[in-house]
């Protein structure tokens, strides 16, 4: 037998696996493409709307009101476009900058409103988990080449250490009036865990290690919080950081603090401790400054498929559970999914393991089957049934986390996502 035809034999007999081979990064690709162009109409004058189901702008009620966080989810993802070679999204990432510049932007007190229209602000908070997509966006923006993009890039790193960052505790906290004078009286990991994200971001695109190490602080701790409570990540705390564990229990289903613990996020947690893990080793480190990050991942991973997966008789994950592990609300959001294939790939990635592979599939199909509508886009809620429903999330409102699934099992670990299409990592 020549090598060759053992080569052959030996690739017929070893499990299939999607991940890693052209075929699949050709479906991924045409997906990509499929969100581009699905939300192509996404612009407004102020910045970037909230889509309905069709792909309208005008899904929150409101069409010319938009709002901070998804504005900059969307340059963030036509920055990837360009980054793609993509035409058409550096006018719609330019787009994007010129609304922070000149209609989210607080000239008097700096930082940047939640929601604006062209009139002004009509929400004027000062949110972390907003203005980490600020950091995020620009830094894509300014891997992908946008004019101005720099220099919001370094407004938002400076809003970031003087407003946001506690040196002290190591973690970010969530919100300000206006005026950045009161500070709101809780705390959540849900902003830091896009802190991270964005910090991991930042520090890639602008060399700059500090933010990594921050991104690394926020991880270690959030990581202990996990172990405390047998992996399911407490979401809202004191401004002392004590878990509040009955936090919302009258607003169950709460879009962005719903009560008990979010499954979704275990993945998304998972994923971002798997691109820190790669960053240090990247950067020189040691396997065992870092191998907690693996363990959490891993531990992360298998209490959200124990905990979250088909739990109730029917495939899908539930957006909640309470701290026993048994489902709050059992309505199944596509962002959970999204982050689950995202974990699953990273995971693949970082253990080579086909168990994640399986999973990867399996939720693929799933996606398939309910939430991929055939318009190039996800379907934002079913029930539990798997009937789309609107109780949560009310149409489309951008496409941040499903073309970062596009992406992901295509990319390496480090550095992040942006940065890797820059240096040309795409199915290397």
């Amino acid at each position: 037998m020549t090598a060759d035809n053992a080569a052959i034999t030996a690739a017929i007999a070893a499990p299939l696996t999607w991940l890693g081979t052209p075929a699949h990064a050709r479906w991924l690709e045409q997906h990509t493409d499929d969100l581009i162009a699905f939300a192509s109409g996404s612009a407004v004058e102020a910045g970037f709307g909230y889509l309905d189901g069709d792909g309208e702008v005008g899904g929150s009620g409101e069409a010319e009101e938009a709002q901070l966080w998804i504005t900059c989810r969307m340059i963030h993802s036509y920055s990837l476009g360009v980054l793609l070679g993509r035409p058409g999204c550096a006018v719609l990432v330019d787009h994007g900058l010129e609304a922070l510049r000149e209609t989210f932007a607080d000239t008097a007190n700096g930082g940047w409103f939640a929601k604006v229209t062209p009139q002004g602000p009509t929400a004027d908070v000062k949110e972390a988990y907003a203005h980490a997509f600020v950091l995020l966006a620009t830094s894509s923006a300014t891997l992908a080449g946008r004019p101005g993009a720099a220099e919001l890039l370094a407004q938002a790193q400076e809003v970031h250490l003087t407003r946001f960052w506690n040196e002290a505790e190591g973690m970010a906290v969530e919100s300000w009036d206006a005026a950045f004078t009161t500070c709101e009286d809780y705390r959540g990991v849900n902003a830091n865990m896009h802190t991270v994200e964005a910090y991991l971001a930042v520090a890639d695109a602008t060399g700059e290690g500090a933010w990594r190490e921050r991104a690394l602080r926020i991880l270690e701790r959030v990581m202990g919080y996990a172990e405390e409570y047998s992996w399911r990540i407490p979401e809202h705390f004191s401004t002392a950081w004590e878990p509040l564990l009955d936090y919302n229990t009258d607003e169950r289903a709460h879009p962005f603090r719903p009560f008990g613990a979010t499954v979704g996020h275990w993945f998304e947690w998972a994923r971002l401790a798997l691109h820190a893990r790669a960053a240090v080793l990247a950067h020189g480190g040691a396997e065992g400054e870092v191998a907690y990050l693996l363990d959490s991942a891993v531990a992360l991973f298998e209490a959200g498929v124990r905990e979250g997966w088909a739990v109730d008789g029917a495939d899908g994950f539930v957006y909640t559970v309470d701290f026993s592990g048994e489902p709050v609300v059992r309505d199944r959001m596509h962002w959970v999914v999204t982050e689950a294939l995202a974990a699953a790939a990273a995971l693949w990635r970082a253990t080579g393991e086909a168990s994640y592979s399986t999973w990867y599939e399996t939720w693929w199909d799933y996606a398939q089957l309910t939430m991929l509508d055939g318009s190039g886009s996800w379907v934002h809620q079913l029930d539990a049934d798997n009937e789309p429903a609107d109780s949560v999330w009310p149409g489309k409102p951008d496409i941040y986390h499903s073309i970062q699934a596009s992406l992901i099992p295509r990319l390496p670990l480090y550095p992040a996502l942006a940065s890797a299409l820059k240096a040309g990592l795409l199915d290397r």
